[in-house]
C-alpha cells in the first residue's frame, strides 16, 4: 500500500491521454472495430454527421493494435511529460488540440482514406522537444538535425512507398511542432536572428 502512495500522477495531461487511448483501444476490441469506424478515426463523411466533428479531435484517441498503441505511447510518454512540465497542462493540451483538429482537416481534404492513432501528436511533440534547448544567441544543432530528419525522411518515405502509414499526418504534426516552438520561444529566436544581423 506504502509503495501505490509513492506514485506520483506527475503528468495529468500526458497519463490521462495515454490511459483514456487505452480505454478506447480496448471498447475498440469489444465492438470489434466499430467505436473506432464511429468515433475514434477520421474519415469523409456528410458534413450534417455531428460524430464527423467529434471525429475531427477523436482520432487521436483511436488505435488500430496494442502494437500500434505501444508504438506512439512510448514516445509520448518519454517526451511528453517534460513538455508538460516546460510549457504547463493548458498550453500543451491546446497544442494538442490544435495538431489533432488540423491533421484531420488536412487529411479529410486530401485523403479517402481513414486515418486513426496519435502519430501526428508524437511528431508534434518530437519537434516542440527540440526546442526546449534553446538558449539566447544559440540555435541547437539537434533542432535543425531533428527538422532536417523527422519532416525529410516523412517527405521521402511517403514519395517513394507504398503504406498504410500516413507520412502526411507525420509531416503536419511535425510542422505544428515546430511552430509551437517558434511562437513559444520567439524572444529566444530573435536573440538569434539579432546576434546574427551584428
Amino acid at each position: 500500500m506504502l509503495f501505490f502512495k509513492r506514485i506520483q500522477y506527475n503528468s495529468p495531461l500526458v497519463l490521462t491521454y495515454a490511459l483514456f487511448s487505452l480505454i478506447v483501444l480496448g471498447v475498440n476490441y469489444l465492438t470489434q472495430g466499430a467505436s473506432n469506424a464511429l468515433v475514434f478515426s477520421i474519415h469523409r463523411g456528410a458534413l450534417t454527421d455531428p460524430l464527423l466533428y467529434v471525429r475531427m479531435i477523436g482520432h487521436v484517441f483511436g488505435h488500430a493494435s496494442l502494437s500500434h498503441y505501444f508504438d506512439n505511447m512510448v514516445l509520448i510518454l518519454l517526451v511528453g511529460p517534460m513538455l508538460e512540465e516546460k510549457y504547463g497542462s493548458k498550453w500543451l493540451g491546446l497544442m494538442m488540440l490544435v495538431t489533432a483538429l488540423v491533421t484531420g482537416l488536412l487529411f479529410l481534404a486530401v485523403s479517402e482514406h481513414a486515418l486513426l492513432g496519435g502519430s501526428g501528436l508524437v511528431f508534434m511533440l518530437i519537434l516542440l522537444s527540440s526546442f526546449t534547448n534553446l538558449q539566447k544567441g544559440r540555435i541547437p544543432l539537434t533542432l535543425i538535425l531533428a527538422i532536417i530528419i523527422f519532416i525529410g525522411r516523412e517527405v521521402v518515405t511517403g514519395a517513394t512507398t507504398e503504406t498504410n502509414i500516413s507520412h502526411l499526418t507525420h509531416i503536419i504534426g511535425g510542422v505544428c511542432g515546430a511552430v509551437f516552438g517558434y511562437v513559444f520561444n520567439k524572444k529566444s529566436l530573435s536573440t538569434v536572428a539579432g546576434d546574427i544581423e551584428d
